[in-house]
């Protein structure tokens, strides 16, 4: 999937809580993952269409370590992400069970995927560090996602740390997380993004001055029209 370069550039220059923000003004309320967090190289903010797994509790004839050599594999799944993509891991936010580990990361690098985002936990902490794979998970634990896993399929509708997310729907993860924005409403957001970001910095240069909340954050008309006034003067 090709994002248009102007949209990309919209979404890198807007924080996740601003475009938690303007989608929730819009009715959607689940769009921020919970249980992933910024762990591996994890400093930049990245966007990117979403490349979806999906796990299931285990179930002991299917979680194996023979199942890893199966069609339907983690292994599998990472040979059909495409360049660009973010990948995004359904592990119902089990803690024991390491999803991914540091080979399944180097490979997932030399295939150009952006990131990682999981509810889960990854296996191999130092390996996956030295990746340089960005990550964003829920911890680290030691053991294989076998052990309370069980994989089974990719590019489908999931559920990661209580959002749904759809394939292409796209991604954005910074410091305070990751948000999932439906592809429908990519262009709205991108728009509206970077021109909430404006307000907010006029804003917080308003409290530096000593202005009280009340009437500025939110803007009451009064305030509206004098931000407006000084947008026009530059």
């Amino acid at each position: 999937m090709t994002i248009d370069k102007a949209i990309l550039d919209a979404l890198r220059a807007t924080s996740t809580g601003t475009i938690h923000t303007v989608l929730l003004k819009k009715g959607i309320r689940r769009t921020w993952m919970q249980g992933p967090k910024p762990t591996f190289h994890a400093g930049e903010r990245l966007v990117g269409p979403a490349f979806t797994l999906r796990f299931v509790p285990a179930r002991e004839d299917l979680a194996t370590p023979e199942s890893w050599s199966s069609p339907t594999s983690t292994r599998a799944a990472i040979e059909a992400m495409p360049e660009g993509c973010i990948a995004v891991i359904d592990a119902m936010g089990v803690p024991g069970a390491g999803v991914f580990g540091d080979i399944l990361c180097a490979r997932m690098k030399k295939r150009g995927v952006q990131a990682l985002v999981t509810d889960g936990v990854m296996r191999d902490g130092v390996g996956c560090e030295a990746t340089g794979l960005p990550i964003w998970c829920a911890g680290i634990a030691a053991p294989s996602s076998v052990t309370g896993l069980t994989f089974v399929g990719w590019n489908e509708p999931i559920g990661c740390g209580g959002v749904a997310v759809f394939p292409n729907d796209i991604v954005v993860a910074d410091g305070d997380g990751a948000v999932v924005i439906p592809a429908a409403l990519v262009a709205d957001v991108a728009k509206a993004g970077p021109d909430q970001e404006l307000v907010e910095m006029w804003i917080m240069k308003e409290v530096e001055r000593g202005v009280p909340l009340p009437g500025l954050y939110p803007m009451n008309a009064e305030t509206r029209a004098r931000f407006e006034a000084e947008m026009k003067k530059g």
